[in-house]
């Protein structure tokens, strides 16, 4: 019997009729995900979006391989957001690359007119093999270096440097990370490769 709770996924060939600027093979979309203005989006080779997850890409939303989102996350795109080759979000993150002004100086929220408001809009960018726990919020302009790892739960207001680990509210550093999935990689990119050759 079919269960009327699972929706299922769009695959690469029916998301090419979507309107994205760009979606590679093997990449499945859950079906209940709101997606915001997919000419702006581009999708990498085996990448996945789950359930009820959220992507406003009024700017540049940009997806590599082998990337994850996992369910009920939401990318608040206005500033552009860049998640590299093999990393992934855990269910429930939240990023945003605009936030309005808390001061008391501005006014907020999107219905009132930009005159009034002091929105800060800047680019976030997850690199290679970056990793976020669940629950975890990114603000404006985060750069999350190549290999880094954050804690469930966290606030990451600032960089994250490269082969690190945070965590906490704000996050801080609480490690180095293991570099050993770097091998891991190559045997994976070597064995497709191979493949593909014989």
């Amino acid at each position: 019997m079919h269960n009327p709770f699972l929706p299922g996924f769009y695959c690469s060939e029916e998301l090419r009729e979507f309107g994205f600027a760009h979606v590679g093979d093997g990449v499945q979309v859950s079906k209940d995900c709101v997606i915001v203005s997919p000419e702006n989006v581009t999708i990498g080779d085996h990448s996945r979006i789950d359930a009820g997850c959220h992507i406003i890409a009024t700017g540049p939303v940009e997806i590599g391989r082998h990337v994850h989102i996992g369910g009920g996350c939401h990318l608040s795109g206005r500033g552009g957001i860049t998640m590299a080759d093999f990393s992934g979000l855990s269910q429930g993150v939240r990023i945003y690359s605009a936030s309005d002004d808390y001061s008391g100086r501005h006014m907020t929220n999107p219905t009132v007119p930009e005159e009034f408001t002091n929105v800060r809009v800047a680019p976030c960018r997850l690199g290679r093999h970056v990793i976020v726990g669940s629950g975890s919020v990114i603000l404006p302009g985060v750069v999350i270096g190549d290999g880094a790892a954050v804690g469930a739960l966290s606030l990451v207001s600032h960089r994250v440097p490269e082969w690190t680990i945070y965590a906490g509210s704000p996050a801080r550093r609480v490690a180095e990370r293991s570099r050993g999935l770097l091998v891991l990689e190559a045997a994976m990119e070597g064995t497709a490769l191979a493949e593909v050759a014989g």
